[in-house]
């Protein structure tokens, strides 16, 4: 008996990488799993449905179930017909994997319109145009689990990727509303912020490349899989961080430190009592990158 026997899977993106990963996790747990893989490119370009057909090949060799979609998430049409495909092949939905993700990578003062677009609808709306129709489905059947993916450039920041980091901060805000909307319901939602080896991250400066070709894809199947499954039925709302062999739970935001006047403020009154009472939230990645902060000389 698998984890996820009887269960029907859908996972965007789910051609290369980590997608791939997750979707030959879940189909070895005994789901049957619609591989959604728009094929391009790491930057979006050159579709293709090999990717897609080629894990669905392998699922069926090895004595699983699949189906293979080739549409774009990035278009409401392509979220719905994915989904409708879970719907058409099998039956119903329980488990929707969103993992579909380009990167056009350049600094935010050169970055182009057509840069920022372009991520924003594979990583963000991508997710929405998946989880609009799953959501409905499954607060219908009272039961589901939705796994989103956000990462540390999310998270953290990263300077060379502010498409990329807004998109992926975006997830973590779309989770958390999702998982209370669905909590009536019975339905969960949780991100997952990976850390491994993907042609994405091949894309990375050397130091942070090799922290995350420590991992290899398939470490973050099996927690997938865990929060696919009704064993994590009582889990909703988090961010989970995987690299290697280590799985954390991180915190959500919380006040840090408040200041209350006696009279309103005024900027100048800030100026006083700022660094004293309040102070700020280092970023951790300016320490990480070696970037030394507040900026001294010119």
């Amino acid at each position: 008996m698998g984890l996820l026997d009887g269960k029907v899977a859908v996972v965007t993106g789910g051609g290369t990488g980590i997608g791939r990963a997750v979707a030959l996790d879940l189909a070895a747990a005994g789901a049957r799993v619609v591989v959604n893989d728009y094929g391009v490119s790491v930057d979006g370009r050159d579709p293709s449905s090999e990717p897609a057909n080629e894990v669905v090949a392998t699922i069926r060799q090895r004595g699983g179930q699949a189906a293979a979609s080739a549409e774009s998430v990035a278009t409401m049409a392509g979220g719905r017909a994915v989904i409708d495909l879970a719907l058409k092949e099998f039956g119903d939905l329980h488990v929707l994997v969103c993992c579909a993700g380009i990167l056009r990578e350049r600094m935010i003062f050169n970055m182009t319109e057509e840069e920022w677009d372009a991520v924003i609808a594979v990583h963000l709306k991508g997710h929405f145009t998946v989880m609009r129709p799953a959501t409905a489905h499954m607060r219908e059947k009272k039961a589901g689990s939705i796994i989103t993916f956000t990462s540390a450039a999310g998270l953290e920041g990263s300077p060379g990727q502010p498409n990329y980091s807004a998109a992926k901060e975006g997830i973590v805000g779309l989770t958390r509303s999702t998982a209370l909307a669905m909590a009536r319901y019975g339905v969960r939602c949780n991100a997952i912020s990976p850390t491994a080896d993907t042609r994405m991250t091949q894309r990375l400066p050397d130091q942070r490349r090799a922290l995350a070709t420590a991992t290899p894809p398939e470490a973050i199947g099996p927690v997938a899989t865990f929060l696919a499954s009704d064993r994590a039925a009582h889990i909703t709302g988090q961010v989970i961080g995987v690299r290697g062999t280590e799985v954390t739970v991180f915190s959500h935001p919380a006040p840090l430190r408040t200041a209350t006047g006696a009279q309103p403020w005024t900027p100048e009154a800030l100026a006083e009592v700022w660094d004293r009472a309040l102070g700020q939230d280092r970023l951790r990645r300016l320490d990480a990158m070696n970037i030394p902060w507040p900026r001294t000389g010119t």
